[in-house]
């Protein structure tokens, strides 16, 4: 649960959420992420550091270029966490009279 943690931390910073929008596609070098973002290189580090954390990130040096790919297995983590309420999930109303039965149910009944 402690990876979890760390993935919706870093997931919880829209900088980083678009930096993984971006990786996505494909890998970038740490310049064009901070371009893209008007962000200085101090502060794509910092968000750089939270994502690798979250191990959701890899680098790797290509000549004097540092490379960010995108790992997709914390993401897939991600996935199966929210896919296994999947079954409760339905529409508002659905939520609503689904509480409604719940409640009816399980209220005490007034004495006669």
């Amino acid at each position: 649960m402690d990876e979890l943690n760390a993935v919706f931390h870093a997931l919880a910073n829209d900088h980083r959420r678009q930096i993984i929008h971006e990786l996505a596609i494909r890998p970038r070098s740490i310049s064009e992420l901070a371009a893209h973002r008007g962000l200085s290189l101090p502060a794509i580090h910092k968000h750089l550091r939270t994502l690798e954390e979250a191990d959701m990130i890899r680098r790797h040096k290509t000549g004097r270029t540092t490379v960010i790919a995108l790992r997709r297995a914390p993401l897939r983590r991600l996935q199966a966490w929210v896919d296994q309420f999947h079954p409760y999930w339905g529409s508002d109303s659905e939520a609503l009279d689904n509480y409604a039965d719940h409640f009816d149910n399980h209220s005490p009944q007034p004495k006669e």
